[in-house]
């Protein structure tokens, strides 16, 4: 009876291997799929770049525009208000809100699904949904971690938020 599960267990991840599915909160990209959604980000990010009106350097301007690595991805998600917070408005803002700082949203969460361990990107996805915030998972087999670093001029990031000020 144990072999039973566990040899349905095992088709049933065979499955979930072969086909990409989407996820609940986003999309999984891969292949040329993923290419070209890297290939447009690249192409906006020139763009807003070149049309900066101050000149800042890249380092900087980037660290305005993305929330770059897990722990600043997970911070900015735990500040931000919750996804039922703000659509009943009448609510008072958050006790942990600090008023000093800028409320800093994001957009959309890139995460790379391949990473190793596992557990280090594996609260991302519902920690985003309860925000309202949409995740893209990225996977390649040259490492989503190395595509997503290369989109912010790194070596490697496993998650990568597009910040929208407020």
């Amino acid at each position: 009876m144990g072999k039973r599960k566990r040899s349905q267990k095992v088709s049933n991840t065979s499955i979930a291997k072969s086909a990409p599915q989407k996820l609940s909160v986003g999309g999984c990209y891969e292949g040329e799929k993923l290419s070209g959604l890297l290939e447009k980000l690249e192409k906006e990010i020139e763009l807003a770049n070149i049309s900066k009106g101050d000149m800042l350097p890249d380092k900087i301007w980037f660290k305005q525009q993305f929330s770059i690595g897990v722990n600043d991805v997970t911070r900015v998600l735990e500040r931000m208000p919750s996804h039922e917070a703000e659509q009943g408005a009448d609510e008072p803002p958050s006790v942990h809100a600090s008023p000093k700082l800028p409320l800093v949203k994001l957009q959309a969460v890139l995460v790379a699904s391949d990473c190793n361990p596992k557990w280090l990107t594996k609260h991302l996805p519902g920690l985003a949904s309860s925000k309202g915030v949409p995740v893209i998972s990225v996977r390649d087999n040259k490492g989503g971690s190395l595509r997503l670093g290369e989109l912010v001029k790194l070596k490697t990031a496993l998650a990568i938020g597009v910040k929208v000020f407020l």
